[in-house]
C-alpha cells in the first residue's frame, strides 16, 4: 500500500481563501487524498514534529 505523509500546510488548506483558484484546486485534492485514505486506497503516516506543530496552531478549529 502506499504511504503518503502530508505536510501541516496540507492540513490547514482548507482554512484558506477559497476564492483563488490555486488554493481552490489544491483543497480539493486535499480532500479526495484524505478520501482515499478512508476508503484505506492509501495510508496516511504521521510524525512526532507534525503532532508538535499542529500543536502550536494558535486556531482551536483549526487544529
Amino acid at each position: 500500500m502506499t504511504r503518503v505523509y502530508l505536510d501541516t500546510s496540507i492540513y490547514n488548506r482548507p482554512f484558506d481563501d477559497q476564492t483563488q483558484p490555486k488554493i481552490f484546486l489544491e483543497t480539493q485534492a486535499i480532500i479526495l487524498i484524505l478520501q482515499m485514505v478512508e476508503a484505506r486506497l492509501i495510508e496516511l503516516v504521521n510524525s512526532s514534529v507534525l503532532e508538535y506543530e499542529n500543536s502550536r496552531n494558535p486556531f482551536v478549529v483549526n487544529k
